[in-house]
């Protein structure tokens, strides 16, 4: 059982020298693969929260166009991530001797409702607010708006509510898909 894994530690297939924790994450089930899964905590929510919860790192190896960076190392340095970048790593492994299996797999990437090409979910720096005061405002303002349907206002309030973070961020305009 994975339980057995938990508080262990693997070495790293490609940088020598470094040891990976294996730590237990609820949203890893046998229903989705083999119950064994690498972490990118600053590539996804739930990694993110694992990491956190086990104050690891999250540092993102991937600048704004969805290159690797130079924190990557310079075998993946200026390499698109889901081109170039994916073979770079398969050679990299085949050369430590790690590479156990290689097959085609089709991942459940989000896309781009606009160029229609997958999109990769990289953590940045944000800037926090005091949540309680930003979730009251919000709520006073939604109630302002103009919303239809108006069944909807009950929804977003409840949605707002539930809230467990805030962040205000510059990324994109406000109300782009």
């Amino acid at each position: 059982p994975g339980a057995d894994l938990a508080d262990g530690s693997c070495a790293h297939p490609t940088i020598p020298g470094r040891v990976s924790p294996l730590l237990p994450a609820n949203h890893v089930t046998m229903a989705k693969g083999t119950g064994l899964v690498h972490t990118a905590p600053a590539h996804g929510m739930e990694d993110y929260s694992v990491a956190s919860h086990h104050q690891l790192p999250t540092d993102c190896l991937v600048d704004e166009g969805g290159f690797f960076t130079e924190a990557a190392g310079p075998e993946l340095q200026n390499k698109n991530v889901l081109e170039e970048g994916n073979e770079a790593v398969i050679q990299m492994l085949q050369a430590a001797g790690t590479l156990l299996k290689e097959e085609k797999f089709v991942h459940s990437y989000p896309y781009d409702w606009r160029t229609k090409k997958p999109m990769i979910i990289r953590a940045s720096k944000q800037w926090f607010v005091n949540t309680a005061s930003v979730k009251a405002t919000a709520q006073e303002v939604l109630k302002k708006v103009k919303v239809v349907p108006t069944s909807a206002v009950n929804r977003m309030l409840e949605m707002l509510d539930r809230r467990t973070f805030w962040c205000i961020s510059r990324q994109r305009c406000w109300g782009v898909p």
